[in-house]
């Protein structure tokens, strides 16, 4: 059995104030399905490198120098994980842009279909798929080689900036009730769209486990977005 969303400093209980972290048995070998190294590095540096666009995209809308500020807590972890996977690339001997076109344009549009329609949507597309993305890609990594898994983890443990996105989300929540409630729908309608692309990551080949192996994966990653939401005082 897999314990599959364990970070990578045991000595220290993967939780945060506002967003508990999943720590969770599932049901599947995720290691079975992991793509093929070259696949998992060139996806995984493409998706950090959307994820810092879509921070970028918020601190350019922030309301005040401070959210600004704040909020490059939150942008420097996805570029720096970014910038990590591709030295991996190259330190493989692959071209990173090569490695990463193939993911392109499922990944862009992914982008285009959770941009939010204001200040606070972007804020909550930052924490939801972010959250839900990066859980899943440590799982996957499971499956990678024991050296090149454990570098991979680290350039994954991006939590660090996370309670600015909550204490902004909670703020404007706060302040206006109804934001609460179309926030909810928001993030049920992120969810969606996250698993499709965290789906499509799955090495399943032309042989595919079938769903009774993959629904717990996605069980326990809905489970983990619940609790992100509940950190809101949201419903997903």
């Amino acid at each position: 059995m897999a314990n599959w969303f364990r970070r990578r400093r045991p000595a220290t209980p993967a939780v945060l104030v506002g967003r508990p972290r999943s720590t969770v048995t599932a049901r599947v070998e995720l290691a079975d399905l992991t793509p093929a190294i070259d696949a998992y590095l060139g996806r995984a540096a493409y998706l950090q490198l959307a994820l810092f666009e879509d921070v970028s995209r918020a601190i350019s809308a922030a309301p005040s120098t401070v959210a600004k500020t704040s909020l490059a807590r939150v942008a420097g972890p996805h570029l720096d994980a970014h910038r990590g996977l591709v030295a991996e690339l190259v330190a493989r001997g692959v071209d990173p842009a090569e490695a990463m076109e193939p993911y392109r344009l499922d990944i862009d549009d992914f982008q285009r279909r959770t941009l939010g329609q204001d200040w606070f949507e972007t804020l909550a597309t930052c924490y939801v798929t972010a959250g839900f993305l990066t859980d899943f890609f440590l799982g996957l990594a499971a499956g990678l080689p024991a050296e090149l898994r454990g570098r991979v983890e680290s350039l994954l443990d991006v939590e660090a900036g996370e309670d600015v996105l909550i204490d902004e989300l909670r703020a404007g929540i706060d302040a206006n009730p109804r934001l609460g409630s179309r926030l909810a729908m928001w993030g049920r309608r992120l969810v969606g769209d996250t698993m499709l692309v965290a789906r499509s990551a799955l090495g399943v080949g032309d042989e595919a486990p079938g769903e009774e192996r993959i629904e717990p994966v996605f069980t326990e990653l809905v489970a983990a977005h619940t609790r992100r939401m509940d950190a809101l005082g949201l419903t997903a």
